[in-house]
């Protein structure tokens, strides 16, 4: 083969991967699906590090949350991990300590554990979030925290 047909082929590749986008391997479908990944990390908006429950009864709830425009959760903790996606709107969300953390729509968001928060919806538009509650039967999802 010579080497203008080896670069040819590496160009091409290059080309596709720039048009289609790259190919997220490991995912195991078949052709027709698309994944794209919206978040991939190890630790919460915080930095505080990403824990899995261990319990003998797993129950996973998915909810949509939807906040009015300037209403807000009030202040609240999880001691669950929680997983959201923002479809629509802009939220901020105060935590305990001061910092502040804002979510666009199509961000995803890993919640802060046994962390106080409180989120706000800054925008015109309801947030509208799908949430997913990891936990363990009969324990509650989310704690309202006095402050």
């Amino acid at each position: 083969m010579s080497v203008c047909r080896k670069c040819g082929g590496l160009v091409l590749g290059l080309c596709l991967l720039v048009l289609i986008g790259p190919v997220t391997p490991g995912w195991g479908y078949d052709s027709g699906v698309t994944v794209r990944t919206v978040l991939k990390s190890t630790t919460a908006g915080n930095g505080q590090a990403l824990e899995y429950m261990r319990t003998e009864r797993p129950e996973v709830t998915a909810a949509v949350v939807e906040i009015a425009p300037g209403a807000s959760t009030g202040w609240h903790l999880h001691r669950v991990p929680v997983y959201a996606y923002v479809m629509e709107g802009t939220l901020k969300v105060l935590l305990d300590g001061g910092t502040e953390i804002t979510f666009e729509k199509g961000q995803a968001i890993l919640e802060v554990r046994n962390t106080a928060h409180n989120g706000i919806n800054i925008g015109k538009e309801t947030v509208r979030l799908i949430v997913f509650y990891t936990g363990a039967v009969g324990e509650p999802l989310s704690e309202k925290v006095e402050r």
